[in-house]
């Protein structure tokens, strides 16, 4: 599995330039990282990734099995007039519902299911959309602050379920949360203003899964690292 931005350009409105010829990848299945500081145009650049928008030039290479790519924000809304149950029941295949109960449970959110999405805080919001998206058929799924409301503890708990349920999956994910990134990720690309002599720095996380144990101290460097480089 294979993911290649390469010489991407892109302006708004033909006119403020957000991105000059940059290339990176992502190789093998896991979980990558897009990180920088905001207004850098990560979102642009997932949006770009995913087909939602359309450079001024260069190519996206796509060697993920499928032309699709699911791009997944916080921002986004179940229908108002369903339950949460009644809106997975009327997508869901009946061979998944099991898979989706038992996610609902280790997201938190198993005491919402006869809420309206209206009804729930943003944190169990961000966790319900989520489940929706991963249960989708799509080899790559880009998080683009999909957890931002969630506790620390929480978010850890669905990033490693994440990584052990669908290994077979590509995530690119986008959070402001330095040190989650540089634990759990395997790729990181760094990405920086336009005038910056390099606008993307490509470098490895820790990527931790299961009960592996990280080394602290390595941990802190890559966070410094990543941090210095932005």
């Amino acid at each position: 599995m294979y993911i290649q931005c390469k010489n991407i350009s892109c302006s708004y409105n033909n006119k403020h330039q957000v991105f000059k010829k940059i290339t990176f990848e992502f190789n093998g299945s896991g979980f990558h990282a897009l990180f920088g500081e905001s207004g850098v145009g990560k979102s642009t650049l997932a949006k770009i990734m995913s087909g939602m928008m359309t450079p001024d030039s260069g190519t996206i290479i796509n060697q993920s099995g499928s032309s699709q790519m699911i791009y997944t924000t916080n921002q986004e809304r179940l229908p108002g007039w369903q339950t949460i149950q009644m809106h997975y029941d009327s997508i869901l295949p009946n061979q998944r519902r099991d898979e989706w109960h038992h996610m609902m449970h280790v997201f938190g959110v198993n005491n919402c299911f006869y809420s309206r999405f209206h009804q729930l805080s943003l944190g169990q919001k961000n966790r319900v959309n989520l489940i929706r998206y991963l249960l989708q058929d799509s080899p790559v799924l880009i998080m683009d602050e999909s957890l931002a409301n969630v506790d620390e503890s929480m978010r850890e708990r669905i990033i490693l379920h994440i990584k052990e349920q669908f290994p077979e999956k590509l995530f690119i994910y986008i959070s402001h949360h330095v040190r989650e990134i540089c634990k759990f990720c395997d790729q990181i690309v760094i990405v920086r203003s336009i005038d910056r002599s390099s606008q993307t720095i490509q470098l490895k996380g820790q990527n931790q899964a299961g009960n592996q144990k990280i080394d602290q101290e390595k941990l802190k460097e890559n966070v410094l690292e990543i941090v210095h480089a932005t």
